[in-house]
């Protein structure tokens, strides 16, 4: 079978991927520790996929996840390594007789799944698990917490020839549970904590009033069209601040656990190809999202503990990149015991800022996607010919099974609609509209 790196963009792996390639090659059961950003998906993707024989239509491996956007992230970036073998992502947030139709017809070697959904499925028999050797627990110290324990604990249960177990995550845990299995795991630390701190810039903000955000919209308008991904702590509060920042003409994207999986989706693929500047969620997002080239991680609410600061700050100075990390404090508060003083410099705000400034692109909703036929090659093609587009002015384009999103450089969009309205794309005539503002 082909294994195509360049799809992802990579010619050569880093030492962590490499030490991991050879030791999951040998079938020994692993702890993966690394920094966030620094691969680890595709440094056991890449060997667990050798091991998967395409001819057997049995499913013969699982990977586990804690959110369904690291499901989907990582369901992909399998079949773009390997087209022979056959990948299903399973999630809650939509229908699970529509996956299990789905499994059905595929017959999936590998299924990349959260906890609740993958039980559910083993449970009800629409996936066999009497062949799977392989078991993955991505992000293992957050799906062995106690709100997963004991899905996690039913689950493994209910796999009898798992024969090698890979646990992966940023951040180290005390324990592993007996009824994960095995206790002969070879331990691959890569994490250096000096290395990547060293890569993001710790800075202080000083809110005059315990409400901070005024202070925040001072700071957003200060870092202009920057990717700041601000991280508050509850729902409720997400729902707040974007509420505040959209009436204040920022553009901002929301994101936690009670919204629509289809609205989750929207507001991601939007900021991360960089048509809104501003991202605000719970810790939801400080875990497994594949988002490149974030400059600044807004710490609005302070993290709970050390582990999560950890996690937040991991979603900037991904790989060899540089990263901000701003502590908004108020009037009562101050940084954490684990930060030291003398790390975090103080950051006062100019006396004038600018507005907030537009993102340099806009996001392309077309109705048509994967089922339809449709490629990003048709994608480019028809934006070109039919819209008038240059290439360069057609940025990152996701093509998901019922539709696609494309960025548009927004200083090119300006009738774009008016010239590509009621024209087929592939033949076909769809819906094209302007996603957010």
């Amino acid at each position: 079978m082909n294994y195509e790196l360049s799809r992802l963009g990579i010619n050569d792996l880093n030492a962590m991927q490499q030490d991991t390639l050879q030791t999951v090659r040998k079938g020994a059961s692993v702890v993966l520790l690394s920094p966030t950003g620094s691969g680890k998906t595709l440094a056991y993707l890449l060997p667990l996929l050798q091991k998967l024989d395409a001819v057997n239509d049995n499913l013969q491996a699982l990977v586990i996840v804690p959110s369904r956007e690291l499901a989907t992230q990582t369901a992909d970036v399998a079949r773009r390594l390997c087209s022979e073998l056959r990948v299903a992502a399973c999630y809650g947030g939509r229908a699970a007789m529509e996956e299990h139709q789905l499994m059905r017809g595929l017959r999936p070697h590998l299924v990349v799944a959260t906890p609740g959904r993958l039980l559910d499925h083993l449970q009800k028999g629409n996936l066999l698990p009497e062949n799977v050797s392989t078991l993955v627990i991505d992000e293992f110290d957050k799906s062995l917490e106690l709100g997963f324990r004991e899905q996690m604990q039913g689950i493994i249960s209910l796999l009898p020839s798992v024969r090698q177990r890979i646990l992966l995550s940023a951040t180290d845990t005390d324990e592993i549970p007996a009824f994960v299995g095995s206790r002969d795991y070879i331990r691959l630390n890569f994490l250096d904590e000096e290395e990547s701190d060293g890569r993001i810039a710790l800075r202080v903000v000083k809110s005059p009033e315990k409400d901070k955000l005024q202070t925040l919209l001072r700071l957003l308008c200060t870092l202009g069209t920057q990717k700041s991904l601000v991280f508050v702590g509850y729902r409720e509060s997400v729902e707040r601040v974007g509420s505040f920042l959209e009436q204040q003409g920022v553009m901002a994207d929301i994101f936690h656990g009670g919204m629509e999986q289809r609205d989750r989706e929207r507001a991601l693929y939007r900021f991360m190809n960089s048509s809104c500047n501003v991202f605000v969620s719970t810790d939801l997002a400080s875990r497994g999202l594949d988002i490149t080239a974030i400059d600044n991680i807004i710490h609005y609410h302070l993290p709970l503990n050390q582990e999560a600061c950890t996690h937040r700050n991991g979603r900037t100075a991904r790989w060899d990149m540089q990263g901000s990390a701003y502590f908004i404090l108020g009037p009562e508060e101050q940084l954490p015991d684990y930060i030291p003083a003398d790390e975090a410099e103080p950051y006062p705000l100019p006396a004038k800022v600018p507005p907030p400034a537009k993102p340099l692109w806009v996001t392309l909703y077309i109705g048509k996607g994967k089922k339809d036929k449709i490629s990003r090659g048709d994608i480019v093609g028809f934006l070109t010919k039919q819209g008038g587009l240059e290439s360069s002015q057609v940025g990152r384009i996701d093509v998901l099974p019922h539709w696609s999103y494309v960025a548009v450089e927004r200083a090119s969009a300006s009738g774009l609609l008016s010239r590509i309205k009621g024209l087929k794309i592939k033949g076909q005539k769809t819906i094209y509209a302007l996603a957010g503002r």
